[in-house]
Formats: C-alpha cells, sequence, structure tokens
C-alpha cells in the first residue's frame, strides 16, 4: 500500500482506457491544444507549416530506457539515423522567429548540436542542468547532468524575455556609491541582493519525485521548473508551443497553466493519458 505522503498521480480505472486524440492522417492548416497519440515523424509531415513559436523535444536519449512500449536502445548508428531524419523536418512547423531547446543526454550531445546545425538552425548555446536522482555508480562518477542545446530560426527575431528568467542572486561584497547602494536592493530578510541575467548552468532544479503533486510514473519526467523557465524564456502568451516527445505533458501542461497554446506528440497511450489528467488539472496563471 502506498505511503499517505505519496503523491505521484495515477490513473483512475476509467481513466486507462479513457479515448485519446490521434494525430491527423494528412497535413492540416491549424490544430487543438491537446497531446496527441503519434509518432513525431509522422507529426512533423502533418503538423500546421510555419506555425509554432517554441518547439521543445525531449527525445529518447538510447540509454535502454523502457517507455512502456518498446526501449530505446538502437545501435549508434541508427540512432545518429533516426536523430537527423526528425530534425531535419523542424523548421517545416516552426514560424520564422521560432525558437528551439532539444534535451541530450551527455552521449548523444555533440551528435544533436552537429544535427542542430546542419539542418540549417543556428545554435545559440547549451544548457547544462543538474539531474540528480539516483545513487550513483560504484566504478564510475555519478551521472548527475543533462544537456539541453538552444537553437533559433533568425538570430535577429527570436523571443528572449530577459526580465522573467532573471536570478535573485545574494551580494556578497554590496558596493555603495555616495552612500547608496549600487546595483543591489534588500530582500523582506534586510540581505542584499541582486536580479542578475541567467546562466547556462542550472543547478536549482529538482527531479519529481514520490511526494510531489506533479510526478507520474514516467520514468525520465522533466521538471515543471525547467519547462517553466524555457517557456517563459522563449514565448509570450498565446504563442504556440510544439511538446515533441511528450511523455506525460510536462511542457504542455506548463504552457497551459502559463496561458500559451500547445501541441504535444507522444507515442505511448498511457502516457497521452496522463497528460491528459494533468492537463485537466491545471489553473491557468498567465500572470507570474
Amino acid at each position: 500500500m502506498a505511503s499517505p505522503r505519496n503523491r505521484t498521480l495515477r490513473l483512475t480505472q476509467r481513466e486507462t482506457s479513457a479515448r485519446v486524440a490521434k494525430l491527423p492522417e494528412k497535413p492540416v492548416l491549424t490544430i487543438e491544444s491537446n497531446v496527441y497519440l503519434g509518432a513525431v515523424e509522422q507529426a512533423l509531415k502533418v503538423l500546421p507549416q510555419n506555425y509554432f513559436d517554441l518547439i521543445i523535444a525531449d527525445p529518447p536519449y538510447n540509454y535502454g530506457m523502457d517507455f512502456g512500449n518498446n526501449s530505446d536502445r538502437r545501435s549508434k548508428a541508427d540512432y545518429a539515423e533516426w536523430t537527423e531524419t526528425w530534425l531535419s523536418n523542424l523548421e517545416r512547423v516552426a514560424s520564422p522567429h521560432a525558437s528551439f531547446y532539444i534535451c541530450a543526454g551527455w552521449e548523444s550531445s555533440g551528435l544533436y548540436q552537429q544535427a542542430l546545425a546542419r539542418s540549417g538552425l543556428h545554435v545559440l548555446n547549451r544548457i547544462t542542468w543538474k539531474r540528480d536522482k539516483g545513487r550513483g555508480a560504484k566504478r564510475n562518477w555519478k551521472q548527475n547532468m543533462e544537456d539541453i542545446w538552444f537553437a533559433v530560426r533568425d538570430k535577429k527575431s527570436h523571443t528572449f524575455n530577459l526580465e522573467s528568467v532573471k536570478v535573485h542572486k545574494p551580494v556578497i561584497a554590496p558596493y555603495r556609491e555616495n552612500g547608496k547602494p549600487k546595483d543591489w536592493s534588500l530582500d523582506s530578510e534586510g540581505a542584499p541582493y541582486r536580479m542578475t541575467h541567467p546562466s547556462n548552468i542550472w543547478t536549482d532544479l529538482t527531479v519529481p519525485f514520490w511526494s510531489m503533486r506533479e510526478n507520474t510514473p514516467h520514468p525520465t519526467q522533466k521538471p515543471e521548473a525547467l519547462m517553466e523557465r524555457i517557456i517563459l524564456a522563449s514565448s509570450n502568451v498565446g504563442d504556440r508551443i510544439l511538446d515533441l516527445f511528450s511523455g506525460s505533458g510536462t511542457a504542455s501542461v506548463v504552457a497551459k497553466r502559463l496561458g500559451r497554446e500547445y501541441v504535444g506528440v507522444e507515442m505511448n497511450p498511457e502516457y497521452v493519458r496522463y497528460a491528459m489528467k494533468r492537463l485537466r488539472l491545471v489553473t491557468v496563471e498567465i500572470e507570474v
């Protein structure tokens, strides 16, 4: 029996057989916000052209994880070919000012950087975030990081809302000029701080676990706080977000909460149903 403190989201018996929306079979000009059952390769052929302002992809890392319907272990050559195939079609569905965030494990991170560059997109940065989960390795350093490649279609017109993602940073040496604080303030407890530009190293995120309401049985679920940071920085209220390899729908859930339109794409119907349940529970909070 589960602990009373275990808040992991579970499907009811009725929800396990709920109908799920499927991707259209032919190209469409518009599409409603939802998480759709289907393959990413198909989605990139049938979703509207020049449509999405922000594209987030969390593909399998080729670690041999079982996502319920098949393992993600391929040969290195097959994985590289598959990666090139779907990445090369991203531009078709992207708006002229679109931004892209592609998640990657360390073993394939370089592959994604090269594939993005070959696809015609402009790679602007590599974000590394601390994914501290698990008990470690006996004969190796514990793996606790993942990469996210940040790319854009046009370096001059892409959205980046700096003020929305500035970081609260304690000031160690609060300098004064003419007796007044220079570029810093006091917080509610009287400690000096400043709001600084965010870096590409993210160490303040918590991977969902059993006592968190956002947790689901998905084995590689991303934190909502991670997706919130990306969505706040690279989209505006009302923008359209494409959530590829959606899993249990974290990016779509955060997009809805922040007042964006969204389309998720996921192959496993069970995870689509978890996304549907999470979306039903969302409270829209446009102003953050």
